[in-house]
């Protein structure tokens, strides 16, 4: 028999499909997947977008090392990101790790190893990017900018829509850009039609990552009519000053991004918008902070994550004057977290009362909360606690809904839940 194979995948979503492809690749060919616990061969599938993915990557990677030195493990193999930027400087800091491999192709193969539960997939449809912000090492990691060819994406919703899959998550550094290098023009409105079209089984249609420039009228139409379409726009701004959105290389000033949420409010009343934003950005002046944190709380955000500007070698930003100092940064991040946080809760506290759908994700066995448990009604303890999404959370990045039902639920199972309390990022409701 082969030995039996674990893989530890780290970083986002696209790592996560790159991870499948792995495993899948590996089944085939004979070698049993199992908990690295019990595994022979010990795989890690790296990020190194930022500081904290670098030493998170390296920290899994000793740990490896550390179960191999104790016969856990015979072999390790480090794969992605971190691999393509330093493989040299790995190789003499690490030579207890037994291969070093780099990028991983786009795989037009239908067979995958899902590493996602079997309610929901990721469906990435490009890789690389063609934005070349001052900040970003993706297109030194991952090349130039590459589209799967439709007829394979088609072959693959297909098999997703046999298995009947509740959420489909479209994902790729930046999808609006899909099938400019194959087709020469902008496709991922005739790629959703196509899903929507051929694909009657799967329930929500999410999009992840929208470059602003790249919206186009046909697709905010396409999310605000189609049933199946979350009413979910990720949107990265970045910024909102326009010094500093220059100095990052985006293709948007603060005139184009107002213009652009105007209209998607307003086409999709009910949306939900997410955004990113990067602080301490080099140069970055208390007066542009202080723009960024009151656009912010003027336009409300359903859904924002934010960064610290980490500094990479290899960028252009690398080489920028005025890098803000770390205690800085890290207050900025604190104040946009803390007014997020306030939003956030003024945001759910608008859903009490409302019934939403709700797409169910897991039992919750653990012991909730103290506010959780305060939340809950004596009626709703006695009842089974499951842990849910809206179509405006997507999985591992937004929110929860805790959903109390008398009837057992299954995960993948759609159910009308009324909201009955709100927490600051999280809803709290009761199966009609």
């Amino acid at each position: 028999m082969k030995d039996k194979v674990g893989i530890l995948s780290l970083g986002c979503p696209r790592n996560l499909v790159d991870s499948e492809n792995i495993l899948s690749r590996l089944n085939l060919k004979g070698y049993p997947i199992v908990d690295m616990a019990q595994a022979d061969i010990g795989i890690v599938n790296t990020c190194a977008f930022i500081e904290d993915a670098k030493r998170e990557s390296i920290e899994a990677i000793l740990d490896l090392i550390e179960l191999k030195k104790k016969k856990g493990l015979k072999k390790i193999i480090v794969y992605g990101c971190l691999t393509q930027r330093y493989k040299d400087a790995l190789r003499r800091e690490l030579p207890e790790v037994d291969a070093f491999l780099g990028r991983v192709s786009l795989n037009h193969s239908l067979d995958s190893y899902s590493l996602t539960p079997r309610h929901y997939a990721y469906l990435k449809i490009c890789e690389g990017c063609l934005n070349n912000c001052s900040y970003c090492v993706i297109p030194k990691i991952k090349g130039g900018f590459t589209s799967l060819d439709m007829s394979s994406l088609r072959k693959k919703v297909h098999k997703f829509n046999r298995q009947g899959i509740s959420e489909l998550n479209i994902i790729g550094q930046d999808i609006t850009g899909y099938g400019l290098d194959l087709y020469k023009e902008l496709k991922i409105c005739a790629l959703l039609k196509d899903i929507l079209k051929h694909a009657p089984k799967i329930g929500w249609v999410r999009l992840l990552y929208l470059y602003p420039s790249r919206i186009t009228d046909e697709l905010i139409h396409i999310i605000a009519d189609e049933p199946k379409v979350c009413k979910y726009v990720d949107l990265p701004i970045q910024h909102i000053n326009d010094r500093i959105l220059k100095l990052m290389h985006r293709q948007t000033l603060k005139k184009d991004i107002l213009k652009l949420i105007e209209k998607i409010r307003k086409r999709i009343p009910q949306v939900a918008l997410r955004t990113s934003v990067i602080v301490g950005f080099p140069s970055e002046e208390d007066s542009e902070f202080q723009e960024l944190l009151s656009f912010i709380q003027e336009i409300k955000f359903e859904r924002l994550g934010a960064f610290i500007y980490s500094r990479e070698e290899g960028t252009p930003a690398f080489q920028l004057a005025g890098q803000i100092p770390k205690n800085t940064k890290i207050a900025r991040f604190n104040a946009v977290m803390s007014t997020q946080q306030r939003i956030s809760q003024e945001v759910n506290q608008q859903f009490l009362g409302q019934v939403l759908d709700v797409l169910i994700d897991e039992k919750e066995d653990g012991h909730p909360s103290t506010s959780l448990r305060t939340a809950l009604s004596e009626r709703s303890e006695s009842n089974g606690r499951y842990l849910g999404r809206s179509q405006y959370d997507a999985p591992e990045v937004d929110g929860l809904v805790y959903v109390s039902s008398k009837e057992a639920l299954q995960p993948g199972d759609f159910v009308k839940v009324k909201i009955t309390d709100t927490l600051e990022y999280d809803l709290v409701g009761e199966v009609e």
